[in-house]
């Protein structure tokens, strides 16, 4: 039976409080000691991925007092509850399911009178089922002709993640023939998102995925108007163009507006949904269903690993660990994500949900009030870009900022050329290591303009390709670290009541029930 405890009241946060000799990354990633870090400070993940936390803050001493943590927390027990089906969304009384999307960790998880796995199985079936018939061509538009594009419509989680792992594929399919469809996203409420979208595909030859769970999300059915009024202008019928993935109990899972629908459940978070029907569908499409299920694969192979009580064998609690190390002990506030990936571009902006609208409380999973610091602020772009905009900051900066690189040998491509004796990809894999260091290290210089303090700690994800199976792992990975730090923050990670409020006060806008300081911004507005 797992205990659950608020962080300052567990003996292990006292011992963490009392380290007092800090890791100097300067010295300690020097010369050979830093070699002999690099290769003893590495993790293996699956899928022939490792996590490499040489250049972090930590030491043996300290690595030693976050297993007792992990220990005394219960992390890992808490994550067997978690995939054993008890009811971890403690603010909507609600389990919590998304590992089982993509394979069976422990017991078999009946609610709602199912199973769930076998529900979720039969979805990605189903899904299968009809990208398969529209490749082939035996679902068509009203001229009898083939779909060649899909177009999402979602908001929120229903968007970012998804789009981030079609961006993330999209040339890698090309290359090994595996790409099917043109995908394309709108979710912004603003006009312009869904104008600049529909300009740009051919409506008569495209089919569109509503993505909501209760068939009510107010952005993402205005954006759906804004879809059928083009269809309908086209002279088509938009039943004739739509799918939904929402819940059976939605009111548009049996209407006739759509050529079909696929299910979700409550079980599954937004920010968590790219591995049930939210990212299947589209990512089916895209790329066929056997893409998709290989994609599921390496996020199943990662999960496996989470299940681990060796903090050494276990990188997701691991790095978590490091995270909440940084957080609470050594004080920063924010976490870099660096992808040295151009087909990674969406992924920050995709973790910066997964991780800031889970463990952004200041309540306990109870709902008191704690007195400690939670989640991080994550940001990131890819690199090289962004050294040539916010790593002056990350170098040079007052406050010092955690930095998670993720690399790749290889190219998904394959295309490149050689200049001055070196490949574009040996370019960019020479700067991620360059940047490592430098951060570590840092630079003396009698300029104080040129001075680089060092200290400055970083991690990173190293693999071999930009693949189904590594993005699958690459995802997992990050949402079994914020998963960890929430069980260690005694956080619920699984709701989101801050996104809340707004909504609210947008209705109220609109209804025209405003009044002082609402009703002058509305006029402000010109609402």
């Amino acid at each position: 039976m797992v205990e659950w405890k608020n962080f300052d009241k567990l003996e292990s946060f006292k011992t963490l409080q009392g380290l007092k000799n800090q890791v100097e990354l300067k010295t300690a990633m020097a010369g050979a000691n830093g070699a002999k870090r690099v290769a003893e400070y590495c993790v293996p993940m699956s899928n022939g991925m490792v996590y490499n936390f040489a250049s972090k803050q930590v030491d043996d001493t300290v690595l030693d007092a976050l297993a007792k943590l992990a220990d005394e927390a219960q992390l890992v027990d808490k994550f067997a509850a978690l995939y054993n089906g008890e009811v971890i969304n403690t603010g909507e009384k609600r389990l919590v399911l998304h590992q089982l999307t993509r394979g069976q960790l422990g017991d078999d998880v009946m609610a709602d009178g199912v199973n769930k796995r076998e529900f979720y199985v039969k979805q990605q079936e189903r899904i299968a089922e009809f990208a398969n018939k529209v490749h082939a061509g035996e679902i068509v538009n009203e001229a009898g002709e083939k779909f060649t594009s899909v177009v999402q419509i979602g908001i929120g989680g229903s968007d970012l993640g998804p789009r981030a792992m079609y961006l993330a594929l999209e040339n890698w399919a090309k290359v090994t023939g595996t790409f099917k469809m043109e995908a394309h996203f709108i979710s912004n409420v603003d006009p312009d998102d869904a104008a600049a979208v529909l300009a740009g595909v051919d409506v008569a030859h495209s089919i569109f995925i509503l993505v909501s769970k209760s068939g009510t999300t107010l952005e993402t059915l205005t954006n759906e108007s804004f879809v059928k009024d083009a269809l309908k202008n086209a002279g088509l019928d938009a039943s004739k163009h739509m799918i939904a993935v929402t819940s059976e109990t939605s009111p548009l899972a049996k209407s006739s507006d759509y050529l079909d629908a696929f299910f979700m459940d409550d079980y599954i978070g937004g920010r968590y949904s790219s591995t049930s029907s939210v990212g299947g569908a589209v990512l089916s499409l895209a790329f066929g269903p056997d893409v998709f299920a290989r994609f599921l694969n390496g996020a199943a192979a990662e999960d496996a690993l989470a299940k681990n009580t060796d903090i050494r064998k276990n990188p997701a609690l691991l790095d978590a660990l490091i995270g909440v190390y940084e957080r609470n002990i050594l004080g920063y506030e924010s976490t870099a994500v660096l992808p040295y990936s151009q087909a990674l571009s969406r992924f920050p902006a995709h973790l910066q949900q997964l991780d800031m609208e889970s463990n952004g409380k200041s309540v306990n999973r109870f709902g008191e009030a704690i007195d400690y610091v939670t989640g991080p602020v994550i940001f990131g772009e890819p690199g090289t870009n962004g050294q040539h905009s916010f790593y002056q900051l990350l170098h040079q900066g007052t406050n010092i900022i955690p930095l998670q690189f993720v690399g790749f040998k290889n190219s998904q491509m394959a295309t490149d050329v050689v200049i001055e004796g070196s490949t574009s990809q040996q370019k960019l894999k020479a700067n991620v290591a360059a940047q490592i260091m430098a951060f570590a290290c840092g630079k003396d210089d009698d300029n104080r303009n040129k001075y680089f303090e060092g200290n400055r700690p970083s991690s990173i994800i190293v693999g071999d390709q930009l693949t189904p199976e590594t993005l699958g792992a690459l995802l997992a990975h990050f949402e079994n670290k914020v998963m960890f730090q929430g069980f260690a923050w005694n956080v619920n990670s699984f709701d989101q009541e801050g996104v809340q409020l707004g909504k609210v006060l947008a209705k109220k806008v609109l209804a025209g029930d405003t009044s002082d300081a609402l009703a002058a911004y509305a006029k402000l507005l010109d609402i």
